[in-house]
């Protein structure tokens, strides 16, 4: 009998203790924070989403792609592991601007897909976009009803500017010449197909 009252009362005592200190909320501060670990007791929860907790600076969350700085390199593409971004580009006929940094634009998107319902987050993008128009956001919050809607377009190309814009395309390549190939002394000459390669007929041993 004596045990039992000893056990409630210290897990009263416990209970009571935290009622004491969570009169008062804790300062939503960072983990980077150098003080993160040292404010005193209180209520760690915050009414979310009136309020939130900071979002660090290196933190990875949605992928944002600044379309006009982007010159359409599919270097994103080729190294995310999960295949999340779509590119379409279309080659342009002649230099069609140049992104803040300078860099000239010769290919236009006529579709930048971003699949956050497959992105893994590891950032891996944004190390390679050589124009850094690719980057991670600090919007964490957001979910949807239909996965459907974790797709985020950012090309802003008409259909009626794509097909445009390959119309331009398909003609210059039509009418752009063929090269002949130089010969010694400055004549073209048509190259001649290659010969056939002899391969003799082995028969297997015993035959």
């Amino acid at each position: 009998m004596n045990d039992s009252v000893r056990s409630l009362w210290s897990g009263l005592r416990i209970t009571f203790n935290h009622l004491l200190k969570a009169r008062h909320s804790k300062n939503p501060l960072s983990i980077q924070d150098i003080n993160y670990f040292k404010q005193p007791d209180g209520i760690a929860t915050i009414q979310y989403p009136h309020a939130e907790l900071p979002v660090p600076d290196t933190g990875r969350y949605q992928l944002h792609n600044e379309i006009d700085d982007c010159i359409v390199c599919d270097k994103c593409a080729k190294i995310c592991p999960v295949d999340c971004i779509t590119i379409e580009p279309i080659k342009a006929t002649e230099e069609i601007g140049r992104t803040s940094d300078g860099t000239p634009k010769r290919i236009y998107a006529a579709k930048f897909d971003i699949d956050m319902g497959k992105c893994c987050f590891c950032g891996l993008c944004t190390t390679v976009c050589p124009t850094e128009c690719l980057t991670m956001t600090k919007t964490y919050d957001f979910s949807v009803f239909d996965i459907r809607e974790h797709n985020f377009p950012f090309a802003e190309m008409s259909p009626e500017e794509i097909e445009e814009k390959k119309k331009l395309l398909e003609e210059k390549q039509k009418a752009k010449p063929i090269a002949q190939p130089v010969m010694p002394g400055g004549t073209t000459e048509t190259p001649k197909a290659a010969k056939p390669v002899f391969k003799p007929k082995i028969k297997p041993p015993g035959s």
